[in-house]
């Protein structure tokens, strides 16, 4: 289903992007003297906003399917009404629109928020999680997914990448013909030698600058803990991080592709940290605990 998904992303990008060219007069921004860095930036910042944007758009039923959750459409037992009426509760407190509530199969105490905006979003619950915490940790951790939705943090994270694709295909490109002048001796600058090196320039620009997305990934989680916090309060919510933390050990079964928008995301050293989506727990603790709550 992902593979599945991933392509038709990439066709809808593709007929997306061809389109505005058209209607831009961007036919290409190769020219026969070199590259015409005007429509390379049209042509990047297309291609790079297009990405995110088609991918925030079907961000619940990509969840749905990534997860397979289930949206809860008629609470069947207590606990689906509770957390129904919880989610309804803390939606209504921080002002957005109801979202969908689904539980999703998973050992992993967990939970996410997505959606393209903070009116149309879903708001999911692991199994697990459901069996091991208390009500006042739930509401917590609830809290801080709606926290995520109102603060608008799913529409800022596409921003965010969208620039950082339009900065990584430019900039890919120009290394391009700057190589095949420079070594393949290409007059034009985009000979065989500039779509190699174009490509590899894009996988290596794409790593370095996907850290500066996981940066921005890592301060919004301290503003979804306060969040948190505000909606149900400060203990529930702190207790929630340290049975998070608790439960490290048992295995992460979030698709990669969801991480960023999940409340627990097991610990990393290193270079590897520089690639979290969340910062450690025990910083998210001791941010909480000194955070001034209005």
């Amino acid at each position: 289903m992902r593979i599945l998904l991933f392509l038709a992303t990439n066709l809808a990008v593709i007929l997306v992007a061809g389109v505005t060219l058209q209607l831009l007069g961007v036919d290409s921004y190769l020219a026969q003297g070199g590259i015409q860095y005007q429509s390379l930036l049209i042509f990047a910042a297309v291609f790079g906003f297009a990405g995110s944007l088609v991918s925030l758009l079907i961000s619940k039923p990509m969840a749905k399917w990534s997860t397979r959750a289930k949206v809860i459409e008629n609470p069947r037992t207590a606990t689906e009404r509770w957390l129904v009426d919880t989610v309804r509760e803390l939606a209504r407190k921080a002002n957005i629109g109801m979202p969908d509530v689904a539980i999703f199969p998973a050992t992993q105490a967990n939970a996410f928020a997505t959606g393209w905006n903070r009116n149309q979003s879903l708001v999911a619950v692991s199994e697990g999680m459901l069996e091991r915490f208390s009500q006042e940790e739930i509401r917590a951790v609830l809290g801080h997914e709606i926290g995520h939705v109102a603060n608008g943090d799913m529409v800022t994270l596409a921003l965010i990448q969208g620039v950082v694709n339009t900065f990584v295909i430019f900039a890919s490109r120009i290394i391009g013909s700057v190589v095949d002048r420079a070594v393949f001796k290409s007059e034009s600058g985009h000979g065989p030698g500039f779509f190699i090196v174009s490509i590899v320039a894009q996988i290596v620009l794409g790593i370095l600058a996907s850290t500066i997305v996981f940066w921005f990934s890592r301060r919004r989680e301290f503003r979804a803990d306060i969040a948190g916090a505000q909606l149900a309060d400060r203990g529930s919510m702190i207790r929630a991080l340290k049975r998070l933390k608790a439960e490290s050990g048992i295995p992460d079964q979030m698709p990669d592709n969801l991480e960023a928008f999940a409340i627990n995301q097991g610990a990393r050293a290193g270079i590897r940290a520089m690639f979290m989506t969340h910062p450690p727990i025990e910083r998210r603790i001791a941010a909480l605990e000194s955070a001034t709550l209005a």
